[in-house]
C-alpha cells in the first residue's frame, strides 16, 4: 500500500477563513512544478485510519479563537488523541506541518504547535521544523518581499508569505535529500506553468432529463431546496466540505431593524428570524453561518458570458478524491442538478476577488484558451514575478470579482471543468449570535455590519451577505440556509461574576448573555456583570435603551447589584476615549471581581483591540495586586488557562 503511494505527497489542510486552503494549494502547486504529484484534501475528507499507511503528509493548519482547532479538524485531531495509538502507530511516517495564526493571541499558532507534537509522540519523523506564519508579520507568508465581512483574505493570505516561501525551499531540499525521486530533476527545477496544464482536477457530466430526478431539479418546497442546496454543496466537498458536516436548518426573517442613525458613517442592523424547519438547539456564545443569495442578474451574466446552458444537468466529481474519502462518503450517489443551480449554491463569480493562487497558477489556464494575443500576453504578464506589483493593482487593490476579470478578458472561453475549478467557492458568513433561547424561543438574533466601502479606483464595493440580509424584506418569507457553531464564547454559569467588553458589533454575544443573565436572576441568585462598551458617538450607540434599561434597580448592570455598564464615545470629544480607558477608571473595581472568580469576555474586531484590552488588564492587575507587569502577565495567562479569559474576535 505505502509503495504506492511513494512519491506523492499528500498535503491536508484545515482551514476556517480559507488562508490555509491557499496555502495548501500554492504548496501543492510548488511541488508539482518540482515534478513531484500531489493530493491536496481538506482533513475532514481524509480518513485517519489511513494515516499509517502514507509515505510523506504536509500538513497546513489554522489556528481560530484563543488556540482552537478548525471545525474541520476537530474529528480529526479527537482520532489522534485516542490513548489506544501506540507510540509507534506512525513509524516511518514522514511530516510537515506549516501553521497560520497571529501573533496577536496569546496562543499563536498553538494547533500547528500540538499537532506537530503529537505526531512525534505517535512515532512520525519530522521532515523540517515546523513552520509558523503571522498575520501580524509585515512581510507576510509566502514570499520574500520587503512588504466581520470585508474579506480580508487576500491581506491575510500575503502577510503569512515571509514564512511560507523560506520553509516550502528547506521542505524541497530535505525530502530531495531524503529520496531523489521525490524531485527527479532537483529541487530547484522549476518546469513552467504552462507545461502544467493538462486536465482539470474536476470532471463534469453531463445527463439526460430521462435520467435525473427531476424532483431535485425543479425543487420549490422547502424539503426541495434543502435537496438542491445540500446535493450542490457536497459536490463541491474539496472546498466547502465542511458545511456538509453539519445540520443545515432553514430561517425565516421576521424584523430588519436599523440600529444606527442616518448619516452615522454606518448601517448597522439587527435581523430577528424564526426557525422554519425543526429548530436548532443553541446557547448564548454560538455563531450562526448563514449561506448567502447573490445576484441572479450577476449569475445569468456569469452563465452568459461563459457560454453555458443554465438549464444543462450536471453532477461535479474531484479526480484522485475517492482514495482519500472517509467511508461514510464512499457510497453516495450524485444526483444530477442544473448547472444554474450549482452555480447559484456554490460558486461565487460577483463577489469575491480571486485569490493570488487564482492568478498565479491558474491565470495561466486564462492565458491557455485566450484567443486575443493581447490578452494572453497581458495575462502571462500578469503571472510572472515581474509583473506582480501590477497584478496587485489590478486584481487584490481593487477586489476585482471573477465576472469582472472574465470581462476585461473577453475572448478567454473556458471549459466547464475549469471554471468549477478556478472560480472562488461561495462560503457561508459567521457571525456571534446576540439573543437567548432562554428569552426567545424559536428565534435567533443577529447583529449586522452592512459593509461597504470604496477602491482606490472609487470603484463601490459591499458585503455580499450583510448587503443581502439588509435588502431582505420580512414580508417576503425568503428561506435562509444556515447552520449553527460553537463559538469561543462559553455559555457562563449564573454564578459567575462577568467583565465584558465589546465595543462596536463586538456587544452582539453579550446582548443574548445579559438577555439570559436578566431572566436568572429572576428566579433565583445570579451574579454581577460589569459591561464595557464603545462606539464612535451617539449615532452608533447600539441597543443603547436596552443597556440602560438594564442599568437601573433591578438591572443586571446596576451597581447596586454589584453590576456597571460604562460606554467610551471615542468621537464624542476632542481626545479620544476607548473601553480601556473606561476599565482604568474602574481598576478597582475589576480587581475586586477577579478576585470574586469573575470571568472575562472580549468580542470585537481583531486588529488592536484585544491586544490592548489584555495590555490594560495587565496594567490593573499590576497597579492593584501590587505586582510586577510580568507577575500580572502570568497571573492573566493562568486565569485563561482556566478558562477565565475568553476572547471572539473577527477582521
Amino acid at each position: 500500500m505505502r509503495e504506492e503511494k511513494r512519491n506523492k505527497l499528500l498535503i491536508l489542510y484545515a482551514s476556517q477563513t480559507g488562508n490555509a486552503l491557499d496555502a495548501a494549494e500554492r504548496i501543492g502547486r510548488e511541488s508539482e512544478r518540482r515534478g513531484c504529484p500531489v493530493v491536496v484534501r481538506p482533513v475532514d475528507d481524509y480518513d485517519a485510519r489511513c494515516l499509517p499507511e502514507e509515505d510523506t503528509v504536509i500538513f497546513v493548519v489554522s489556528t481560530t479563537g484563543q488556540g482552537d482547532t478548525p471545525d474541520s479538524m476537530k474529528v480529526f485531531w479527537r482520532f489522534l488523541l485516542q490513548k489506544s495509538l501506540s507510540k509507534q502507530w506512525l513509524e516511518g511516517v514522514r511530516y510537515a506541518v506549516f501553521g497560520l495564526g497571529d501573533s496577536g493571541y496569546q496562543k499563536f499558532n498553538f494547533v500547528a504547535k500540538k499537532l506537530d507534537n503529537r505526531l512525534l509522540d505517535l512515532g512520525a519523523t519530522a521532515v523540517v521544523e515546523r513552520g509558523l506564519g503571522d498575520d501580524q508579520h509585515p512581510s507576510g507568508y509566502d514570499h520574500d518581499c520587503d512588504e466581520k465581512e470585508i474579506d480580508y483574505n487576500f491581506i491575510s493570505s500575503h502577510r503569512y508569505e515571509g514564512a511560507l516561501d523560506p520553509w516550502m525551499r528547506s521542505l524541497w531540499r530535505r525530502l530531495h535529500q531524503i529520496d531523489p525521486s521525490f524531485f527527479p530533476q532537483g529541487p530547484d527545477h522549476v518546469i513552467e506553468e504552462m507545461k502544467l496544464i493538462d486536465q482539470p482536477k474536476v470532471h463534469i457530466t453531463y445527463h439526460s432529463i430521462d435520467n435525473a430526478a427531476s424532483r431535485l431539479s425543479n425543487a420549490s418546497d422547502l424539503e426541495g431546496i434543502r435537496m438542491q442546496l445540500e446535493t450542490a454543496r457536497s459536490m463541491s466537498a474539496g472546498k466547502l466540505s465542511n458545511y456538509n458536516n453539519k445540520a443545515v436548518c432553514f430561517l425565516k426573517m421576521i424584523k430588519n431593524q436599523p440600529l444606527t442613525k442616518s448619516g452615522s458613517g454606518k448601517d448597522v442592523r439587527h435581523f430577528e428570524f424564526e426557525f422554519v424547519s425543526a429548530a436548532i438547539e443553541y446557547e448564548v456564545g454560538d455563531v450562526l453561518e448563514i449561506l448567502p443569495s447573490q445576484d441572479p442578474a450577476a449569475v445569468d451574466t456569469f452563465i452568459q458570458r461563459c457560454n453555458l446552458d443554465p438549464d444543462a444537468l450536471i453532477t461535479v466529481q474531484h479526480k484522485e478524491m475517492k482514495n482519500y474519502l472517509p467511508d461514510i462518503h464512499k457510497n453516495t450517489t450524485e444526483v444530477p442538478i442544473k448547472l444554474r443551480t450549482f452555480v447559484e449554491l456554490t460558486m461565487d463569480v460577483a463577489s469575491a476577488s480571486p485569490r493570488r493562487y487564482f492568478f498565479e497558477a491558474r491565470i495561466l489556464v486564462m492565458s491557455y484558451f485566450a484567443t486575443a494575443e493581447h490578452e494572453k500576453e497581458r495575462l502571462q504578464y500578469f503571472a510572472s514575478p515581474e509583473g506582480r506589483d501590477d497584478l496587485y493593482k489590478y486584481n487584490q487593490k481593487e477586489r476585482r470579482t471573477v465576472l469582472e476579470v472574465l470581462e476585461d478578458f473577453p475572448s478567454v472561453q473556458m471549459p466547464i471543468d475549469w471554471l468549477v475549478q478556478l472560480v472562488p467557492p461561495l462560503k457561508t458568513r459567521a457571525f456571534s449570535i446576540s439573543s437567548s433561547p432562554l428569552a426567545h424561543p424559536n428565534q435567533v438574533h443577529l447583529t449586522v455590519s452592512v459593509v461597504s466601502w470604496t477602491t482606490p479606483y472609487k470603484r463601490k464595493r459591499t458585503g455580499l451577505c450583510s448587503v443581502w440580509l439588509a435588502g431582505l424584506d420580512p414580508q417576503q418569507g425568503i428561506y435562509i440556509p444556515a447552520r449553527f457553531q460553537k463559538g469561543s464564547l462559553p455559555r457562563p454559569p449564573p454564578s459567575v461574576p462577568l467583565i465584558l467588553i465589546g465595543p462596536g458589533t463586538g456587544c452582539a454575544p453579550f446582548r443574548g448573555f445579559v438577555e439570559e443573565r436578566a431572566i436568572q436572576s429572576s428566579s433565583g441568585p445570579a451574579a454581577p456583570i460589569i459591561f464595557f462598551f464603545g462606539c464612535r458617538n451617539e449615532d452608533d450607540f447600539l441597543y443603547r435603551e436596552l443597556w440602560l434599561s438594564h442599568s437601573l434597580n433591578d438591572g443586571v448592570f446596576s451597581e447596586a447589584k454589584g453590576g456597571g455598564f460604562y460606554v467610551a464615545f471615542s468621537r464624542k470629544q476632542p481626545q479620544k476615549v476607548y473601553v480601556q480607558h473606561k476599565m482604568l477608571e474602574q481598576s478597582q473595581r475589576i480587581w475586586n471581581l477577579l478576585l470574586s472568580k469573575a470571568s472575562i469576555y472580549v468580542a470585537g474586531s481583531a486588529t488592536k483591540m484585544p491586544s490592548d484590552v489584555w495590555s490594560t488588564f495587565e496594567e490593573i492587575i499590576s497597579k492593584e495586586g501590587e505586582a510586577s507587569r510580568d507577575s500580572a502577565a502570568n497571573w492573566l495567562k493562568a486565569l485563561q488557562r482556566a478558562g477565565r479569559y475568553h476572547v471572539e474576535a473577527w477582521s
